[in-house]
């Protein structure tokens, strides 16, 4: 085993970057079911940090600001729409997830179905185009 990596309980964390990054924690609290953890607030309105749970996983993220940091990265609006990454959540139930996206307004990338490796599950943008892989597929069971 590897010596690099710290013995956390969560060893790799995504970090996003949102124009609204208040809006998205609500989104990602109430739609996709994450809990917020921590958030450093700028006087601005601006979030300067947020680190938000998923059971024993993380994201962080924090509003785009035009900075060395802040230059690395595009939001999705500022390439066509598209990405270069995104995240796989592993929930109990897909449909139920499935719904509270579409009722909240998220846009349905690739439908709900059932994964030829097991599982079941679609793929989602949130309201800034950041894309979700959502099932119930776990490859550590």
């Amino acid at each position: 085993m590897s010596s690099i990596p710290k013995h956390t309980l969560c060893g790799v964390i995504p970090c996003l970057r949102y124009r609204d990054a208040a809006g998205a924690i609500e989104w990602l609290r109430s739609t996709l079911g994450f809990t917020v953890q921590f958030v450093v607030p700028n006087e601005d309105g601006s979030i300067a940090h947020a680190q938000l749970s998923f059971g024993n996983s993380m994201v962080m993220l924090g509003s785009a600001f035009d900075t060395d940091y802040g230059r690395l990265l595009k939001q999705p609006a500022d390439i066509g729409g598209f990405v270069t990454q995104s995240s796989y959540l592993v929930v109990n139930d897909a449909d139920l997830v499935h719904g509270r996206v579409l009722a909240a307004g998220g846009r349905i990338l690739l439908d709900i179905k059932d994964e030829d490796y097991g599982g079941r599950g679609f793929t989602c943008s949130d309201p800034e185009g950041h894309v979700w892989s959502i099932g119930t597929y776990d490859p550590y069971a």
